[in-house]
């Protein structure tokens, strides 16, 4: 079975592994969900992102969540804002600030998946992936 959002499954399993508090969380492994855990991992939200192979050889992609030392989750709310239905686009001066720039928006943009900090200052828009706080 295909699968139609590939982001929105990366995110609830980020989100169902906090709820759960394991270490990390697995998934298959793709050039967008890697960039999007590494612009995680760069904004501090995740320990670290690996890639690794399955018995089956296939890509995968294990993301070592993270945790203050009262064991709060370091992401507390994420969620998923352009979908497969309907997608939802920012210019560069136009990027959502999230809880008063507390939180973290990140965008795909020509130069790459980056968070709204860097896009803003690379002066670049894009398709809003996600927002985090």
């Amino acid at each position: 079975m295909t699968m139609t959002d590939p982001i929105g499954d990366l995110l609830t399993r980020i989100r169902n592994g906090l709820q759960v508090r394991r270490k990390s969380v697995d998934m298959p492994s793709s050039r967008l969900k890697s960039s999007l855990a590494l612009v995680l991992k760069e904004e501090g939200y995740i320990k670290d992102v690996e890639a690794l192979a399955d018995e089956r050889g296939f890509a995968l992609l294990r993301v070592h969540l993270k945790y203050d030392e009262d064991g709060a989750p370091a992401i507390s709310e994420i969620q998923r804002v352009s979908k497969p239905g309907c997608r939802i686009y920012s210019g560069a001066k136009k990027i959502p600030v999230v809880r008063r720039g507390l939180g973290t928006t990140i965008l795909s943009t020509p130069k790459g998946v980056l968070s709204g900090r860097k896009a803003a200052e690379l002066g670049v828009g894009g398709e809003i992936l996600c927002t985090l706080f």
